[in-house]
C-alpha cells in the first residue's frame, strides 16, 4: 500500500510540473516575434543590396553612354562634305517622353565589322547616329541605340546597323546652338534648314535614366518617385578649327602633271612655244631644254642653232 501510494503521489507532481497553455502561448509569441524581426532584417537586407546595384549600374552607364556620344562628335568629318550632311538633329517625341535623333558623319573606327572578300574589315570613317523607340516591354520608357553604317554612302543620315545602349530612358533631349554665351537661343533642330546647315557652335544633350530593377517584378517601394531617376547633361564645343574648316571647304582634286620633254630634246614649238617670225629668221620658243629666245638658247632661222641643253629649235619664221 505504501509503495501504491507513494508511486500515486510521483505521478501526481509530475503532472502538476508541465506546462500550461498559457505558457506555451507566450512562448509561440515570443518566437513569432524573433522570426517576424528576422525576417524583415533579411528583406532590408535585400533591398539594400538590390538598390545599391540599380544605382550603380545606373551611375555607370549613364556616363557611359555620354561618353560614347561625346567622342563620336568630337570626331566629326567635314572634309570634303557638303554643309547640309554634317550633321542633322531631329526634335522627336515618343510615348509623350523627348526622343530627338542625332545623325552625322565621324572618324572613329566602327563596331560593328563587316564582311568583304571573306575578310572581317572595320573603316576608320563610318556614319554614326543616336536614335530612341518604345520599348516593347514597358511603355513607360525608351529603349537607345547607336546606328552605324560601314563607311559614308549617299545618304550618310539613314541605313546601318543598330547596337542596344539601354533599355530604361526616360528623357533624351538634344538642343543646337548656332551661338556662343549664356544669352544664346537652343535651337530643337539643325541641318534640315539651309541657314540652319554646317557645324553649330555648341550641342547641348539631357539624358534621364531611371533605376533598373535588379530583379524581374522587384518591388522598388525603398524610394520615391524622384528619386528614382538620374539625369545627366553633357555640353559639347566645338573648336574654331573645326569651324573654319566648314568655312573655307577643301576640295581634294587630283594634281595635273606637265607634258615631259622629249628623249632628244626636241619640241621648241610644243614646250615652250614657237618664235615670232622676222625677215632673217626667228627667235626659238622659251624653255631651257626646247630653245630660247636669245642667242644662248636657241638660234633663229630656218633650222635654229643648238642650245645648251637641248639639241632642237624653234620653228623659223
Amino acid at each position: 500500500m505504501k509503495l501504491t501510494r507513494a508511486l500515486a503521489s510521483s505521478l501526481a507532481r509530475r503532472a502538476r510540473a508541465a506546462f500550461t497553455l498559457v505558457e506555451v502561448m507566450v512562448v509561440l509569441l515570443i518566437v513569432s516575434a524573433i522570426m517576424l524581426a528576422m525576417t524583415q532584417l533579411l528583406e532590408a537586407a535585400r533591398i539594400s543590396r538590390d538598390t545599391i546595384h540599380n544605382i550603380q549600374e545606373t551611375q555607370l552607364a549613364g556616363p557611359a553612354i555620354m561618353d560614347l556620344i561625346e567622342r563620336d562628335l568630337r570626331a566629326l568629318v567635314t572634309y570634303d562634305r557638303e554643309p547640309d550632311k554634317l550633321i542633322r538633329v531631329r526634335n522627336r517625341v515618343v510615348l509623350g517622353h523627348d526622343a530627338d535623333r542625332i545623325d552625322f558623319v565621324t572618324a572613329t573606327d566602327s563596331v560593328v565589322p563587316v564582311e568583304i572578300d571573306r575578310r572581317w574589315v572595320r573603316s576608320d570613317v563610318n556614319e554614326v547616329g543616336y536614335v530612341l523607340r518604345a520599348s516593347p516591354r514597358d511603355d513607360e520608357f525608351l529603349e537607345l541605340y547607336r546606328r552605324e553604317d560601314f563607311f559614308v554612302d549617299e545618304e550618310p543620315f539613314a541605313g546601318g546597323a543598330y547596337t542596344f545602349l539601354h533599355d530604361h530612358v526616360k528623357h533624351f533631349d538634344i538642343q543646337v546652338f548656332d551661338e556662343d554665351g549664356r544669352d544664346a537661343k537652343p535651337l530643337e533642330e539643325w541641318g534640315e534648314r539651309e541657314e540652319q546647315t554646317g557645324v553649330p557652335k555648341r550641342i547641348e544633350i539631357r539624358l534621364t535614366l531611371e533605376l533598373a530593377p535588379r530583379l524581374s517584378q522587384e518591388q522598388q517601394h525603398y524610394s520615391p518617385m524622384g528619386q528614382r531617376t538620374v539625369t545627366y547633361t553633357r555640353i559639347i564645343r566645338f573648336g574654331e578649327d573645326l569651324l573654319a574648316q566648314v568655312e573655307i571647304s577643301p576640295i581634294p582634286t587630283i594634281p595635273t602633271l606637265g607634258a615631259a620633254p622629249n628623249a632628244n630634246g626636241a619640241g621648241g614649238a610644243a614646250a615652250g612655244g614657237a618664235g615670232a617670225g622676222g625677215p632673217t629668221g626667228g627667235g626659238g620658243g622659251t624653255g631651257d631644254r626646247s630653245g630660247g629666245t636669245g642667242a644662248p638658247r636657241a638660234g633663229g632661222g630656218a633650222g635654229g642653232g643648238a642650245a645648251p641643253v637641248g639639241s632642237g629649235g624653234g620653228f623659223g619664221g
